[in-house]
């Protein structure tokens, strides 16, 4: 059995390495994409995982697919592309360790996965199914994204969805709750950022959104408030728990570090009997995860330990 299958995109990550001697920067070559920072999370933590993606014939690609096997990630549904390079991203962080992108796909291999070639043998596996809606952009792999989120549901496995926006890679705002409402719909587990919230629902107010999340579909949705710390609902209980302060030097992965630990913590749950105080707990443990996550740089390389997790949680001052 795999705890959790996620398919989407796996990219580099070019994050600020300094400057040279003549003050020129620097970036550093990290490996990334959302589903996959979810797999290593969850991997770290000791559970078991596999990746479902697409990457190009090239140094790049072959890099992310020895990061997969290095941390431990189930490699054998990564497609190679003959001909579509592999996507790459530089990354910009601000004087808050807050970051923002620039992509180079168009097109990129991640975009490129067709249905035909997802390994529902995988899926089949799998106690956890999740997506993000990056690969929700473009045909094909639009296409392949709702397939492989249809099959795991018609097999009776739970669905995870953290739509985790990212504008420039969109027509249109439009377009985009379009696909993303579709995602939220065959979510059993839902991550959103406030972003997000206001995008899909037209709330800005979490506690309304996430109650109109919940009836879309979801049992359980989330809210990444970033310093913030996050808000929590399923249908009987609620509530807001803050961040750890830590020293922060890059956001990059924080919320998907969130998203790995959360998930990583709720295979073996039944969703609708989880109690406020066990729930409480597990979103909690997310929190830490994603405020270690920024105390180092890149995504994957920033991913905490159990023991770093839990001596952030017995030892940290929460944000209030």
């Amino acid at each position: 059995m795999i705890d959790i299958v996620a398919l989407g995109e796996i990219l580099i990550d070019f994050t600020p390495s300094g400057e040279n001697n003549q003050g020129i920067a620097l970036f550093a070559r990290n490996p990334g994409g959302a589903p996959a920072n979810v797999l290593a999370m969850n991997t770290k933590l000791g559970g078991s995982s596999a990746f479902i993606g697409k990457v190009g014939a090239d140094a790049f690609g072959a890099y992310l697919r020895s990061t997969l096997v290095r941390s431990g990630i189930d490699d054998s549904g990564l497609v190679t592309d003959p001909a579509i390079p592999t996507t790459l991203a530089f990354v910009q962080l601000d004087e808050k360790g807050d970051r923002s992108f620039s992509f180079y796909r168009k097109p990129g291999a991640d975009m490129m996965l067709t249905s035909t070639e997802i390994r529902r043998e995988l899926i089949d596996q799998c106690r956890i199914f999740h997506f993000g809606s990056v690969s929700l952009t473009d045909e094909p792999c639009r296409g392949a994204t709702f397939a492989a989120a249809a099959y795991a549901r018609q097999q009776g496995k739970r669905v995870s969805f953290d739509p985790n926006y990212r504008p420039l890679l969109w027509g249109s705002e439009e377009e985009a709750r379009e696909q993303m409402r579709v995602g939220v719909s065959m979510a059993d587990i839902l991550k959103v950022s406030e972003e997000e919230l206001t995008l899909i629902t037209g709330q800005t107010d979490f506690e309304a959104g996430a109650q109109q999340l919940l009836e879309m579909g979801p049992a359980l949705v989330l809210v990444s408030l970033g310093a913030k710390g996050a808000y929590y609902r399923n249908r009987s209980n609620g509530g807001w728990l803050p961040a750890y302060r830590v020293e922060t030097i890059d956001t990059t992965g924080a919320g998907d570090a969130f998203v790995g630990a959360m998930l990583w913590s709720l295979k073996d749950k039944t969703l609708e009997e989880i109690g406020s105080m066990e729930l409480g707990g597990i979103v909690d443990f997310a929190n830490a995860a994603g405020s270690m996550t920024t105390t180092r740089g890149g995504a994957i390389p920033a991913l905490p330990t159990l023991e770093e997790i839990q001596n952030c949680r017995q030892g940290g001052r929460l944000l209030k």
